[in-house]
């Protein structure tokens, strides 16, 4: 039985993104990149919604060069190695291998799903990952806190969503990004 994982890098405020869009603030340095493909590499499908695989399908054809950090090189091949499920009713084709189109989110389809798989799940977006959390879908969380505060935006989790959590881990990086890895409650 696999994991159902939301993993995010939120602002100290709890965002994703400014109220412009932004989240270049979000950009992880090497040293919580090279951690953050310890955690994916066990991953075995990711569900996304539209937007976000919109911003992730830039994996499938990134630069593999050698003059890429390892930690790019690195995620490039365990995102590549994944499959992927896109929750959309707008998306029509996909451009990236080992991808299915979902028109809509099926909570009773995703518990098959992880009852089913051999590797552990991601839910990627905050819209996607409330719908699996309102569900109790969703098994554990990291929440990788950066140290600035933008004010407003797109909230990682969005309001009247109540998780009980339970902290497993946690682990400070030299940029000052707080790792948190809780597991949700039942």
């Amino acid at each position: 039985m696999g994991k159902l994982i939301y993993s995010v890098i939120t602002s100290l405020d709890g965002y994703v993104a400014d109220e412009d869009g932004d989240f270049n603030w979000a950009v992880p340095d090497e040293e919580v990149h090279t951690f953050v493909n310890g955690l994916e590499r066990p991953i075995g499908t990711y569900l996304y919604g539209r937007r976000m695989y919109e911003l992730m399908v830039y994996w499938e054809s990134a630069p593999s060069q050698a003059d890429q950090p390892a930690c790019v090189r690195d995620f490039t091949d365990i995102w590549r190695a994944a499959d992927k499920i896109v929750y959309s009713t707008t998306l029509e084709t996909v451009s990236s291998a080992r991808t299915r189109i979902e028109p809509d989110f099926n909570p009773e389809a995703v518990r098959q799903m992880k009852a089913s798989a051999e590797r552990d799940i991601t839910v990627g977006g905050p819209d996607l990952a409330a719908q699996a959390s309102k569900a109790g879908l969703v098994d554990e969380c990291h929440l990788f806190l950066t140290p600035v505060v933008v004010g407003g935006g797109k909230q990682f989790l969005p309001d009247k969503v109540r998780l009980e959590l339970e902290l497993l881990d946690e682990r400070r990086f030299g940029n000052g990004v707080v790792h948190l890895h809780y597991r949700i409650g039942t």
